[in-house]
């Protein structure tokens, strides 16, 4: 829902954000520093919780609901009897797995009705946080300040390790350690990590997935993009390996969920798993993303999605097949390409250029910190410019192009093996590696088309071929251009025809041979030499050069932070996101888009029908959905004859966050965080308080799914549910604004 409005001109560029401040909002914190750092700031936002409530060793806490999910995204714990909630997104991949042709619970969802229908899944994981450490002191405190990095990095690893097991002995525990502000810091997470995780329920892709890739990063949204699942725990409530005699896990909190519903200016939080951010780079790096790094990436990815969507659309196996490689590949392709358009529109490197000045002008005020400091940012320049000159584009290129083709990702393997027999390894050895390959294929094969994968080969290889410098061209690339005129299609049906990799029969056949007519069979595999190219010739002309100036741009921006956190002693900073758990805070609020136009901060099933195309697979609406629309069949769910879907808040997120609860200032559950809006996707290099926005589905919107659509009434019986209204903000902090006019219909094209 948008409208109109006239507002007053905002200057963007503040002195705050020139010297780096963190902005209203802005910022993932550590949960153990919220005392510290953030709990009177949130308690100004409105939040009646205090830091104990949030992160505490010494009672449950709202972090032992909260869960890594599967290694990437976020979940959280719904209820006493280990009911996990999480994105659709998140649990696509184990969706796609339990479905077929025949059984397609992608297009029609899946209701568990009763435990014993709950599915299990093999190598799906959900980890808790125990506690939080900072063990910075026993990690850098015997090692020299001036040691060569590399050196530094055997130290640093060889400490890590030593924490870790005295740490986890005599446990059940895992730990993590992280560096932190670029190695300055180091922070332990002792963890606990459940393997057996069942799927509980999903609805179909025209709720979970409503909108598409065509609605991927952008608001307005109308996504009911989550999906169950139930974590599963031996008889002594512990981690155990799958087994039908198992319980439901019985977890310390489980969140509540809010019926009471939001307004504008209200208090949120986000807790989850952040992936990762880079808000403290130079001028250089930024420069580097927007004008040489995203490009390139967009525009391969770009040709491969043509490809996938072309045969997705032609054949149903082939849809069910790469439906999650397509989702993957776009979710990436489409943030690039707003990344690259906030940045230039914050003017993100003059104003990263502008902080640099302020930086030198307080290391030339002493002696000292010119002697630290004082070549840090022209050794950057130095660096970057050799990065610009074709190793960036060439790493690209290898990793989106040369990697991006699945017959080359899979074909690795098996050049590490005949690297290993070619070394003579040990037959353990080399059995061990057969058996890693054996194990692999079915799945590899299950979701793999050779026509697509083929028509994929010859366009990503031309590209690659056509936009990366020669000097950084492997032989291969020769050979192509001697035998097949560079003709990249026939080239393909070459190597397509002869290989042994490009099916599940012949790989077997291939893995059952004996060592040396296993090699000579490998040496002679067209799939096995173009590898072996693209690999070799990055090993030799890209990677040491990148992994050197990498190496040395990881010294300067530890030294860069360091001063910039002594030149600003009042500032708090927060360390980028790197996949451990954080809590950022913010309330709801619209904004604006663009000169003239506003985003109210919610959506609601309306908005679902106006966007209702039949023709349109992203906008196809289930029948019973529309049944309960038109009858007003919302339950205890709706409001003042709406169904409210989705909400926006000024959270910074990022990846990761997928999946994590948005919390209001009472610790009950309002909303599932999924996604960002497309003009503040830059906000992993530069926030923007005034555009950026973290797009998360109402709480009720899924209790309504579940009860009134799927018929799953029992699981909402298991939840916690509140219905009392919060006492709201007396003076909420947010925009005053004009009145509002009715509210224009968004086109969809």
């Amino acid at each position: 829902m948008f409208h109109y409005k006239r507002l007053p001109l905002v200057a963007v560029l503040m002195l705050s954000s020139l010297l780096g401040w963190a902005r209203p909002d802005e910022g993932m914190w550590l949960p153990m520093l919220l005392k510290q750092l953030n709990e009177a700031d949130m308690q100004k936002k409105g939040m009646r919780l205090s830091a104990e409530d949030i992160y505490s060793i010494n009672k449950s806490s709202l972090k032992d609901a909260i869960v890594q999910f599967g290694g990437g995204c976020t979940g959280e714990i719904i209820s006493n009897q280990g009911l996990l909630l999480t994105n659709h997104h998140c649990g696509y991949g184990q969706i796609q797995s339990h479905s077929s042709v025949e059984n397609d619970l992608l297009t029609n969802g899946f209701w568990a009705m009763e435990r014993s229908q709950e599915k299990p899944n093999p190598g799906l994981t959900a980890t808790f946080i125990v506690r939080m450490e900072d063990v910075t002191k026993q990690i850098l405190g015997d090692i020299p300040a001036n040691l060569p990095e590399a050196e530094r990095e055997q130290r640093v690893q060889a400490n890590i390790k030593k924490v870790q097991a005295q740490t986890t002995a005599g446990t059940h525990y895992d730990a993590v350690i992280r560096p932190f502000f670029y190695g300055n810091e180091y922070y332990m997470y002792v963890t606990e990590t459940f393997r057996d995780i069942r799927l509980v329920g999903a609805p179909p892709e025209s709720i979970g997935k409503f909108g598409g890739d065509t609605d991927n990063w952008m608001w307005p949204r109308h996504t009911g993009d989550f999906s169950l699942f139930r974590i599963y725990a031996g008889p002594d409530n512990k981690p155990a390996a799958y087994s039908p005699n198992n319980k439901p896990y019985t977890p310390k909190h489980h969140l509540p969920i809010s019926l009471a519903g939001i307004k504008e200016g209200d208090f949120t939080m986000v807790f989850g798993f952040p992936g990762r951010t880079t808000e403290y780079l130079p001028s250089q790096a930024v420069r580097e993303i927007v004008e040489i790094s995203d490009p390139a990436k967009v525009k391969i990815r770009t040709v491969k999605l043509g490809i996938l969507d072309q045969d997705m659309k032609a054949d149903p196996k082939v849809r069910i097949q790469y439906a999650a490689k397509y989702a993957s590949v776009s979710n990436s392709h489409k943030k690039w390409i707003g990344e690259m358009r906030g940045l230039r529109k914050l003017d993100a490197i003059t104003r990263k250029r502008e902080q640099e000045q302020k930086f030198n002008a307080w290391v030339n005020q002493e002696t000292g910190r010119k002697n630290t400091y004082g070549q840090v940012l022209q050794k950057f320049e130095q660096n970057y410019g050799q990065l610009a000159n074709g190793i960036t584009l060439s790493r690209d290129y290898f990793m989106e192009a040369g990697l991006g083709v699945e017959l080359v990702n899979f074909a690795q393997g098996y050049v590490t093996l005949a690297g290993m027999i070619q070394q003579k390894a040990t037959d353990a050895e080399v059995q061990a590696q057969v058996k890693r390959l054996r194990d692999a294929a079915p799945g590899f094969f299950k979701n793999y088309n050779l026509p697509t994968d083929k028509k994929v080969f010859a366009a990503l290889l031309q590209l690659y071929q056509q936009d990366v410098p020669p000097a950084f061209h492997p032989e291969v690339f020769k050979a192509v251009a001697q035998n097949h005129n560079n003709n990249w299609a026939a080239y393909a049906d070459n190597v397509y025809a002869t290989t042994n990799l490009a099916s599940l029969e012949k790989v077997q056949q291939l893995l059952s041979q004996n060592p040396t007519t296993m090699l000579a069979t490998l040496a002679a595999d067209p799939a096995i030499q173009l590898t072996s190219s693209l690999v070799n010739n990055y090993r030799e002309k890209t990677l040491p050069t990148y992994t050197r100036l990498n190496d040395e741009n990881t010294l300067l921006n530890r030294t860069y932070l360091q001063g910039l956190r002594e030149m600003m002693t009042n500032k708090k900073f927060y360390p980028d996101a790197n996949s451990t758990l954080r809590v950022s805070f913010g309330q709801i609020d619209g904004y604006k888009p663009a000169d003239g136009a506003y985003y109210e901060h919610y959506t609601t099933l309306e908005g679902i029908m106006e966007k209702e195309d039949p023709a349109v697979a992203d906008y196809k609406v289930p029948a019973k959905l529309k049944e309960l629309y038109l009858k007003k069949d919302y339950g205890p769910y709706g409001v003042n004859g709406q169904m409210p879907v989705a909400f926006i808040a000024s959270n910074h997120t990022t990846g990761g966050n997928s999946g994590s609860p948005v919390i209001n200032a009472d610790g009950h559950l309002i909303g599932t965080n999924f996604d960002r809006n497309w003009e503040g996707t830059m906000s992993d290099i530069m926030y923007d308080p005034d555009r950026v926005r973290n797009i998360s589905m109402d709480a009720r919107y899924f209790l309504f799914i579940v009860d009134k659509f799927a018929g799953a009434g029992h699981l909402v019986k298991e939840m916690t549910l509140v219905t009392k209204a919060p006492v709201r903000n007396a003076s909420p902090a947010k925009k005053t604004v004009p009145a509002k006019k009715a509210p224009a219909k968004v086109k969809v094209k």
